[in-house]
C-alpha cells in the first residue's frame, strides 16, 4: 500500500508541474488547497482499497489451486487481481506521468523558444550581438537542463518499478513460476525507488527543496510560517510570461 500511495503522489506531482508549466494563470485556482487535500485523500484512500479490500475478502485467491509448503508464508494471487492491481497501482499513474511530463517539456521548449526569439529581437534593437548570443545560449542550455531532469525522473521511475510490475503481471500465466530472488530484487528496487523520491524531487526543484526543510526544521508546524512562505515560483512566472507578452 505504502509503495503505491508514493506512486500516486508521484502522479500528483506530475499533475501540478503540468499546471504550473503549461497554463501557469489558472494554477492557483486549479491546485487550491481543497484541491490539494482532496488529491492527498485519494493517493491513500485508492492504494488502501486495493492493498486490503480484495485480500480481506479473499477475492485475491479465487482460482488459484497451487499447493504450498506448510509452514511458509508465500502470497500468491489470482490473474484477475494481478492485471487490475497493476494497472491501477502503476501503469495508469505511469501513463499519467509520462503524457503530463511530455507536454511539460513541449511547453517548456516553446516557452524557451519564445524567449530566445523576444531577447534576440531586443538585442538586435540595441545592436548587441555578443548579448544576444550569450542569452540564446542561456536559452538553449535551460531547454536542455528541463529536458535532462524530466529524463531522469521518468527514468529512473520506470527503471525501478516497472520489472517488479511486470513481473507481477506475467506470473500468474506462467503458472507461479518465477523465482524467489528475483521478486526480492524486483520488489526491493522499487522500494528503493521510494526511498530516494524526496531526495530525487528535492534535488532538482526548489520548491520541494525549501518544503521539505521547512518541514524537516519544524517550521510547517508554526503558525503563519506555511501561510506567508511561498513554495511555488508559479505565480512569479505568470505575471513574468504576461508582462513579457
Amino acid at each position: 500500500m505504502l509503495c503505491t500511495a508514493s506512486i500516486f503522489h508521484l502522479s500528483c506531482i506530475a499533475f501540478d508541474r503540468y499546471y504550473a508549466v503549461c497554463n501557469p494563470l489558472v494554477y492557483s485556482f486549479k491546485m487550491s488547497r481543497k484541491r490539494v487535500g482532496q488529491l492527498i485523500v485519494v493517493c491513500w484512500a485508492i492504494p488502501f482499497l486495493i492493498s486490503f479490500g480484495p485480500i480481506l475478502l479473499g477475492l485475491h485467491k479465487l482460482g488459484v489451486d497451487v499447493p504450498l509448503p506448510e509452514n511458509v508464508c508465500i502470497f500468491l494471487v489470482n490473474r484477475v487481481y494481478a492485471v487490475m492491481a497493476s494497472l491501477v497501482a502503476f501503469y495508469l499513474p505511469m501513463v499519467t506521468m509520462l503524457v503530463a511530463y511530455w507536454k511539460i517539456y513541449k511547453a517548456a521548449k516553446r516557452q524557451a523558444m519564445q524567449i530566445s526569439a523576444m531577447e534576440a529581437q531586443m538585442a538586435a534593437g540595441v545592436g548587441k550581438d555578443s548579448s544576444k548570443k550569450q542569452k540564446h545560449r542561456n536559452s538553449i542550455r535551460r531547454e536542455r537542463k528541463a529536458a535532462k531532469t524530466l529524463g531522469i525522473i521518468m527514468g529512473v521511475f520506470l527503471l525501478f518499478w516497472l520489472p517488479f510490475f511486470t513481473v507481477n503481471i506475467v506470473d500468474p500465466f506462467i503458472e507461479y513460476g518465477t523465482a524467489g530472488v528475483i521478486w526480492d530484487v524486483f520488489l526491493w528496487l522499487g522500494y528503493v525507488n521510494s526511498s530516494l523520491n524526496p531526495f530525487l524531487y528535492g534535488f532538482f526543484n526548489r520548491s520541494f527543496r525549501r518544503a521539505f526543510l521547512m518541514i524537516m526544521g519544524c517550521r510547517i508546524c508554526l503558525y503563519g510560517t506555511a501561510q506567508g512562505m511561498d513554495l511555488s515560483h508559479s505565480k512569479r512566472d505568470a505575471s513574468e510570461r504576461t508582462d513579457n507578452q
